[in-house]
């Protein structure tokens, strides 16, 4: 299911983590838990891989990482707020020390004018340090395409905010 690349990524990712016991929480839409299969790919990564939210609804994200929903009804699901609250909601309903939020429109439909297909936003926090952000505008390339994309994108922003 997923290339070498994004494997050896991933493995890299979990190497650097394990040498500086980061635990690793996700926070996931339009990936539907791709992140947390990739990381679950691999033996040991309970050393590193805390727990995984699958959040693909608007109420989910309210539920399960506490996003009040007038936020997701001003900004939208996919936007850099909704984004950042993830990465926030997913550190304190966890035990982990570093969140990655994903939020998007994957397709083939769902998209608009203004939020057009392959739009995703990710964020990834840790404790003590600023919520990084990433827009991301890779078109519309294809469902699979677009989610494969985003996980590149967000196993480099973890290994930004792992230092």
């Amino acid at each position: 299911m997923f290339s070498d690349r994004i494997r050896n990524l991933c493995l890299l990712v979990m190497d650097e983590a394990r040498e500086r016991r980061v635990r690793i929480v996700t926070a996931e839409s339009c990936t539907g838990g791709l992140l947390a299969a990739l990381f679950t790919e691999f033996s040991g990564s309970s050393d590193v891989f805390e727990r995984g939210f699958v959040t693909y609804s608007n109420r989910s994200k309210e539920e399960m990482l506490g996003l009040p929903g007038d936020m997701i009804a001003d900004y939208g699901a996919v936007s850099e707020a909704v984004a950042r609250l993830m990465a926030e909601g997913a550190l304190e309903n966890s035990r982990a020390n570093l969140s990655l939020a994903i939020t998007g429109i994957a397709g083939p439909g769902g998209g608009t004018p203004m939020k057009p297909v392959g739009t995703v936003h990710i964020a990834c926090a840790r404790e003590n340090k600023a919520v990084l952000h990433e827009a991301c505008y890779f078109g519309d390339i294809g469902r699979a395409e677009v989610r494969m994309a985003t996980l590149e994108t967000a196993l480099n922003m973890i290994r930004q905010q792992i230092p």
